[in-house]
């Protein structure tokens, strides 16, 4: 839709809804390219978002979903001009909406993304994309079929800072070549508690719809909401939390999106010492080769120790990333960053910001030029960094009990890999944990086919089922082609 048609279409929509929507004085003020926001999923992410996109010019408060009724109750208390909704397909039916925001668990984010689309919506969906890499790609091929604007919450891709990084690493080389990096994600979380009966869903919550396109299972942790991050029923685990946001980083700081996705996968994992009703790692660990800069990633959510309130220690930021180079390293996080000469001296260091409010504004003003590409996460850009959090998810899932021999197979990484070995059998360990036991798995050497977004060769039989989930009847991710 070109400038003009979509200003036309505004100015007569807003003639046409301004009973149903706004009061008519409101309605009557509205610029022709204002644009009425909906929000799928009105908890505290959600919220974040509300206040955000409120702070951009023109942007207009029209619908309120969710299928709890105090998550609901509470976002209407603050934007009582919005209608609310339980079910996301009637905000969808509100031809007065043209962009919704997409804040709910992990396992709703495509589904609802490829219905809005459908539906006409432009979309701004939270991280990560996808639960799946299959579902991922169905989303991108929506946002393409339906000529819609997708942008993918890793809001950091908005942060000014991060052109001024990598002309410093690329352009300037300031530090030589780029060898081996390392992300982290060291984050202190408490266990979710493991009941020894279902937990008991209230009547305020229409349940059916939070379920959506997971399967209906008995829940034993303590708490609904929050807390299914750490179920891959309806989360992917804190690599599918942080580990998008730090990955994304290195995938646009570092390699400048030249690699799409690994082309091997190696890792391990383990939810230990909790004794809790998740299934996600609370400790993982990965090998990535991209054929280029060998990367691996750690993960824990646990203490030091017993008696610890902080994480272990480790080199760089506990969440962000390190650029190991030919004349010292780079040290990158949300909003700063410092580089290092070979002997650690500080040499420079980087200010920015989060990335918060200037990446609402980038999507706003992406769906009033309908320009996809003045989009900082265009949807391609969030599946594909989502897609490294798959892949480690699947590496962590087709394991087996670790052994170090076998996790000692990697070559070619200039030992960066066995280096996070080493410390994460002292982390577990500090717990009472082995890191050759049934209580850490490790995957077997994966290779990833690029294009086809699959696993093939030896060992793909125990990774590819995991590509795609199965979907309950109702709520089924379809496919799309374009």
């Amino acid at each position: 839709m070109s400038n003009v048609s979509r200003r036309q279409f505004m100015a007569s929509a807003a003639v046409a809804s301004a009973a149903m929507t706004f009061p008519s004085a409101a309605r009557a003020t509205m610029a022709a390219d204002d644009v009425n926001m909906g929000f799928i999923s009105c908890g505290g992410r959600a919220g974040d978002h509300m206040k955000l996109f409120g702070n951009v010019a023109g942007v207009n408060y029209a619908g309120l979903c969710d299928p709890d009724e105090g998550a609901l109750g509470r976002a209407q208390t603050r934007f009582p001009k919005a209608k609310g909704y339980a079910d996301l397909r009637k905000l969808l039916d509100d031809k007065s909406i043209d962009a919704v925001v997409v804040a709910t668990t992990n396992h709703w984010h495509c589904l609802a993304s490829i219905w809005a689309m459908e539906a006409g919506k432009d979309v701004y969906v939270e991280k990560p994309l996808s639960h799946s890499q299959w579902e991922g790609r169905q989303t991108v091929n929506a946002a393409r079929k339906y000529n819609r604007i997708c942008q993918v919450g890793t809001q950091q891709r908005s942060d000014p800072m991060q052109a001024e990084i990598k002309k410093f690493l690329h352009e300037d080389k300031a530090l030589g070549e780029i060898q081996t990096a390392r992300v982290n994600r060291y984050g202190v979380r408490q266990p979710i508690g493991k009941r020894d009966t279902p937990l008991e869903i209230g009547s305020s919550i229409d349940y059916d719809l939070w379920l959506g396109p997971a399967q209906d299972q008995p829940i034993f942790r303590n708490k609904l909401q929050y807390d299914w991050h750490w179920d891959f029923n309806t989360g992917s685990g804190e690599m599918g939390n942080w580990g998008v946001h730090v990955l994304d980083d290195l995938r646009n700081v570092v390699f400048q999106d030249s690699v799409r996705l690994p082309k091997r996968v190696f890792g391990a994992g383990g939810r230990v010492a909790w004794n809790d009703a998740g299934d996600t790692p609370n400790v993982h660990f990965v090998y990535f080769d991209t054929g280029s800069i060998p990367v691996v990633i750690g993960l824990t959510n646990m203490t030091a120790g017993p008696n610890e309130k902080r994480s272990p220690k480790h080199p760089g930021p506990g969440s962000g990333y390190i650029a190991y180079c030919e004349g010292g390293h780079y040290e990158g996080q949300r909003g700063s960053g410092a580089a290092f000469d070979k002997d650690g001296k500080l040499i420079r260091k980087f200010k920015g910001n989060n990335g918060n409010g200037n990446h609402h504004q980038n999507f706003i003003d992406a769906v009033r030029s309908r320009n996809v590409s003045s989009l900082n996460t265009d949807v391609e850009v969030g599946h594909l960094s989502t897609g490294w959090c798959n892949l480690a998810n699947i590496a962590f899932r087709s394991g087996q009990p670790f052994t170090k021999s076998a996790a000692a197979a990697v070559t070619g990484d200039s030992g960066i890999w066995m280096n996070i070995v080493n410390e994460m059998e002292q982390h577990v360990a500090a717990h009472g944990v082995k890191l050759e036991s049934d209580d850490i798995r490790l995957s077997p050497m994966l290779t990833v086919d690029v294009e086809k977004e699959i696993f093939v060769g030896e060992n793909a039989e125990f990774a590819n089922p995991f590509l795609k989930r199965e979907y309950r009847a109702g709520y089924v991710v379809p496919e799309i082609d374009v």
